[in-house]
């Protein structure tokens, strides 16, 4: 089996752990969501070998470059890097619920990679522009900083579904953590996604300078990095220096995915440098 089939397989297991976490929340029965774990522990050292092979595979077409470089590697990466990073709050919080708004995520991303028919899972060569030592930095700090800030939107969702039930009278909601453990947590995942943004923004940069000459040319995806970057920021400094907490810093984490959203699939439809409309197929 080559990469592209033991990842296909991945789609499948973090579909699975996705189920199990819902039906663990949903019937409140710890069982499926100790399974759950598993399953995601599965499916991340699938993910991790599958890109591990992809590289290799790259060296024997005689490319040899990180599989960071199209869209169907960059979404492979982003599902991986969201399963780890949700293994982490699970070790750490010890909530599985948690799960439930955290792994539809990277099930989705595999899911549109693998099954989309737009997207080409071939290995193909990198673009001249491409063919730097910041595309590791720079691509792996992005979505290190996305998966943080896709984790907080499920925080934030799972605060303003709580919050709606102050009284708590519903039953589902019982197993949730408490509202202000939602809302540090949802936080903390801010300041870590913003902090590796903010290193992707500026190792982008260099790499524009040394590939087309220029730090910054406004192109759409440059545009849109430095939109969501002042979304998240304006999110920190009013919860530092204006005290906000709560539901107005769970609707700023939303719009903050959105346009982070929009910063990695909606730009692919403008024309620019970074599309990855043309790299894709």
């Amino acid at each position: 089996m080559n990469s592209s089939g033991i990842l296909s397989v991945v789609t499948f297991v973090y579909g699975f752990a996705a189920f199990l976490y819902v039906a663990s929340w949903i019937f409140k029965k710890p069982e499926p969501g100790r399974l759950g774990t598993w399953v995601v522990f599965a499916g991340l050292i699938g993910n991790i070998t599958g890109i591990a092979m992809r590289w290799m595979e790259s060296y024997t077409l005689g490319y040899g470059h990180a599989p960071l470089s199209n869209l169907y590697e960059s979404l492979i990466f982003f599902a991986g890097t969201l399963a780890a990073g949700y293994l982490v709050i699970e070790k750490k919080y010890h909530n599985r619920i948690i799960g439930a708004f955290a792994m539809p995520f990277p099930f989705l991303a595999m899911a549109y990679a693998s099954l989309s028919p737009n997207i080409s899972d071939r290995i193909q060569p990198l673009l001249p522009a491409l063919k730097s030592n910041w595309l590791i930095a720079h691509v792996v700090a992005c979505f290190i900083g996305y998966a943080a800030f896709a984790i907080a939107f499920g925080l934030s969702i799972m605060y303003l579904i709580k919050d709606k039930d102050a009284e708590g009278k519903s039953l589902l909601l019982e197993r949730f953590p408490k509202s202000g453990v939602l809302d540090e947590l949802s936080h903390q995942m801010v300041m870590f996604g913003f902090l590796f943004l903010t290193v992707g923004i500026i190792t982008g940069a260099v790499w524009a300078n040394s590939a087309w000459g220029r730090y910054w040319g406004w192109d759409p995806k440059e545009t849109w990095s430095l939109i969501t970057w002042f979304i998240y920021a304006t999110l920190l400094h009013a919860r530092m220096t204006r005290g906000w907490h709560g539901r107005r810093i769970a609707y700023l984490s939303v719009a903050g995915f959105a346009a982070v959203l929009f910063t990695y699939f909606g730009v692919n439809l403008l024309p620019g440098l970074h599309s990855y409309g043309a790299m894709g197929r």
